[in-house]
């Protein structure tokens, strides 16, 4: 029940006492069903949300004092998320965001300012479908990895935590024209994250890898990949798509991106990276050389020698994602190597560049195009992959 005033020298009768003595084992319980904003007469009690939709409890300033506390709990299957009804209350703790069966206390310092304590944590792990499904175990631990490496929707169908990782699509690398060279792209920007979402059917977005470019012609940026809806709640970040690659018709400077395209003849520089999520692409030379793209670990390498005598860059280190979806062997996000009358080296995870020829597409998740010399097309970037996996 709500907390009781009484007054000097008040007999109070057993029923009273019985009450009081009651609600120190068994809380007074009132049940909301819509957001709810909490009132004086909630302390002491137990404020619960039924909600099946997403839901949140306001907490108003000047309405508490210091010392006043109460319970809240989610019983509903849909987050509901504590917050500060104005910029006049300071509402702090681990996390503010119940999953069905979360609850803790919320205990007021001052009229404004007052701490949600969870100890056994307020979010637990979500549940959902979508993708290809897989039962994987991580340092002993339970999950199930939800794989998209094209376009779909993931239904969730108990709102919590999902950890997701997110490879955009690589960059593409530009054309060789007669005799010319060209840089290899940037591979796909790669985010690790821990996220939050409400029971409902989101968008996964898996980026496309960017176009090689035609002769003389720069590549295009690889596109980015990203969970969306209009109820997301997902962090407002994306991965970002790899820099472009380019032509020495159309350099000197490779394309910004998750990861940058590489630079090319007369000093080109690479395309600077996503802070977190890759590397900037390499430099090219003073003379005829394609520079390598950037990758999702590691820079790409720059375009060395003069005359008749160069060495295109080699395409920056891709990301081993292994870790996360525990699946053998599978590195992101690798830099385009580039293109001159010696192909740089592919990186770990992507693809070399070439001395004729169409330059090399990407072949793994979020690469970069490779480069190419002579009067032909760059190498395509490859497309990305989101990866979403929940304890079980």
């Amino acid at each position: 029940m709500a907390i009781q005033s009484f007054s000097s020298g008040q007999t109070l009768t057993a029923a009273q006492m019985n009450a009081l003595q009651a609600n120190d084992y068994n809380q007074t319980v009132s049940a909301k069903t819509t957001s709810y904003t909490l009132v004086a007469g909630d302390v002491g009690t137990h404020v619960q949300m039924t909600a099946s939709t997403a839901t949140t409890i306001s907490v108003p300033a000047a309405t508490f004092a210091a010392g006043d506390s109460l319970f809240i709990s989610s019983q509903g299957t849909a987050t509901c998320t504590i917050q500060a009804a104005s910029t006049a209350i300071t509402v702090s703790g681990a996390s503010l965001a119940l999953s069905q069966f979360g609850g803790g206390t919320l205990r007021f310092q001052s009229s404004s300012a007052c701490t949600f304590f969870s100890p056994a944590g307020a979010v637990g792990y979500g549940v959902a479908t979508g993708g290809a499904s897989t039962a994987i175990t991580v340092a002993g631990t339970a999950y199930t990895l939800l794989s998209f490496t094209t376009d779909a929707n993931i239904t969730v169908t108990k709102a919590g935590v999902f950890d997701v990782l997110f490879v955009a699509g690589g960059g593409g690398a530009g054309g060789g024209g007669v005799s010319l060279e060209s840089s290899g792209g940037g591979g796909g920007g790669v985010i690790e994250t821990s996220a939050l979402l409400a029971v409902g059917v989101y968008a996964v977005d898996v980026g496309a890898g960017g176009a090689g470019g035609a002769t003389t012609s720069n590549g295009t940026q690889g596109s980015q990949s990203t969970i969306t809806a209009a109820t997301n709640l997902f962090p407002t970040t994306a991965a970002t798509g790899g820099g472009f690659g380019v032509s020495r018709a159309g350099g000197p400077n490779g394309g910004n991106g998750g990861s940058g395209g590489g630079g090319v003849f007369n000093s080109g520089t690479g395309g600077t990276g996503v802070l977190g999520q890759g590397f900037a692409g390499g430099t090219g030379p003073t003379d005829t050389a394609g520079a390598g793209g950037g990758g999702a670990s590691a820079v790409g390498g720059n375009a060395s020698g003069s005359g008749g005598s160069t060495n295109g860059g080699a395409g920056g280190a891709g990301r081993n994602i292994s870790s996360f979806t525990t699946i053998s062997n599978v590195v992101g996000a690798g830099g385009g190597g580039g293109g001159t009358s010696t192909g740089g080296a592919a990186g770990s995870g992507g693809v070399a560049g070439k001395t004729s020829g169409a330059g090399n597409a990407g072949v793994n998740q979020g690469a970069g195009g490779g480069g190419t010399h002579g009067n032909s097309a760059g190498g395509a970037g490859a497309a990305g992959a989101v990866y979403v996996r929940f304890k079980v």
